[in-house]
């Protein structure tokens, strides 16, 4: 019979002590060995051994790390927003987008034509081409090509992605882009893969895609009523559109399939101005604008910039304690918003702006002035429970409005807001990061499969 013994000694592991016992009939059961002999010498040494590595093993097993994976997921809440630099605005604190699971297009794939650089790359030479409002159509483009769902192979294609960009060439006068050669740019463009390809022809261009990131989106003008004289070109009617232009009523300018995209604001800059002032930090600005506030608007065809409501802005509220209104341009106006309550985003020529993603990606409640304005991915964001919406017609009562907001229901609209997935699905990055603007842009295309010749 054998007796075990097992002691921990002062935390320093354990040992074995064993010894042979006699049996109950007075006789060894084993012979009676001398204790220097080999196999007493030896044998309790492997026993020891073997219990030792079998405990030591029951420790691995019990502490592996795969015990994590029944960790419950993290909660999205404001005290965990002013971590890490907040790059959970940007970046998926789970999983990318390329581990698909359970995603709604799982299976989608996008062909991105390679066509000459003079459509695209060249443009590049200009840095702001990359980095202005209108650069979503760049930094789609570059998603894109670093995606799961890029396919080399066009037969597999859902999609075709047009990469032109028609918004990098600015102008030397005042330099805003000058759009003039957008038209002829992607008809050559189209007239290039049509040539090339059977996949324009098959499907008449109903499964392409081209992105309008500028005023009135593929109109292709700045000024309204040009824009709606000129409509949109019958080469592009059967395509699919990502634009930034988007209304509620009927519109000459969005009389094509269309998603609603929201303006390029860089991810890089966005960064910067929240490690130096976290969204939850001290908003001592009620509320602020910055930008073109006319004195004495000009009419231009028959149409005021803003149709005046700048004009009233400046007029109603600069000598208003409670409001900070510049006209002239600061770079480092970002530090601003983070610093405000409310951020007016009043219209300009068209009605959309990049104070919309500004105001919201550092945690400001964008105060909408634009009637009729429809609004990116509002299938998904919650623009009702994270801005305050004010009619054109209104804006003489927006003191009474804000102040009338700030003493109910503030504090709701701030926690709605600061939810990191907010701002995430605002914004572009190079890389596709679940539930950011481009992996947006691909739910909204899964929308559209039937559109596809494949499908």
């Amino acid at each position: 019979m054998l007796e075990q013994k097992i002691r921990a000694p002062k935390n320093r592991g354990f040992y074995v002590r064993m010894k042979l016992l006699p049996s109950k009939h007075g006789r060894s059961s084993v012979p009676q060995l001398e204790k220097k002999s080999f196999f007493y010498r030896n044998c309790k040494w492997v026993l020891w051994l073997s219990l030792s590595f079998y405990f030591f093993s029951s420790y691995l097993i019990s502490n592996h790390p795969n015990q994590n994976n029944n960790k419950q997921p993290t909660s999205l809440s404001k005290t965990h927003f002013s971590s890490l630099a907040s790059r959970a605005l940007f970046e998926s604190t789970t999983n990318n987008i390329t581990q698909k699971q359970g995603l709604p297009f799982n299976d989608l794939k996008i062909f991105v034509y390679d066509l000459p650089a003079k459509y695209n790359t060249d443009w590049l030479k200009n840095e702001r081409c990359s980095t202005h409002l209108f650069a979503s159509e760049v930094a789609i483009h570059r998603a894109l090509l670093t995606s799961e769902y890029l396919t080399v192979d066009p037969y597999e294609a859902d999609f075709f992605f047009v990469p032109v960009y028609v918004s990098c060439n600015f102008s030397t006068v005042n330099g805003f882009p000058a759009i003039g050669h957008a038209r002829s740019l992607i008809a050559s463009a189209i007239n290039l893969i049509s040539t090339q390809h059977p996949f324009w022809d098959r499907s008449h261009g109903s499964d392409h895609v081209f992105v309008a990131s500028h005023d009135f989106g593929s109109c292709f003008h700045t000024m309204e009523d040009v824009a709606i004289s000129d409509g949109i070109p019958g080469f592009l009617k059967n395509s699919i559109v990502l634009q930034t232009f988007g209304v509620k009523q009927k519109h000459p300018c969005q009389e094509v399939e269309n998603v609603v995209i929201p303006p390029y604001v860089s991810p890089e800059s966005v960064l910067r101005t929240l490690e130096k002032s976290p969204v939850i930090g001290r908003r001592d600005i009620f509320a602020f604008f910055r930008g073109k506030m006319e004195v004495h608007p000009k009419n231009i065809s028959g149409r005021f910039y803003s149709k005046r409501v700048r004009t009233m802005l400046w007029r109603k509220y600069n000598g208003d304690r409670r409001f900070f209104l510049q006209r002239h341009r600061f770079a480092g106006y970002q530090s601003e918003i983070v610093r405000s309550v409310f951020c007016l985003c009043p219209l300009g020529w068209a009605p959309w702006s990049p104070r919309l993603v500004e105001s919201v990606a550092l945690g400001c409640v964008p105060v909408i002035i634009a009637d009729g304005i429809r609004l990116p991915f509002d299938d998904v964001v919650p623009w009702a429970e994270i801005s305050v919406n004010v009619a054109e017609k209104d804006v003489g009562k927006l003191a009474e409005i804000l102040e009338h907001v700030a003493a109910t229901n503030l504090s709701a609209i701030q926690k709605n807001l600061w939810d990191p997935r907010v701002p995430r699905a605002l914004m572009f990055n190079d890389r596709v990061h679940e539930g950011d603007a481009t992996w947006r842009v691909l739910s909204a295309l899964a929308n559209k499969r039937a559109r596809s010749y494949r499908r």
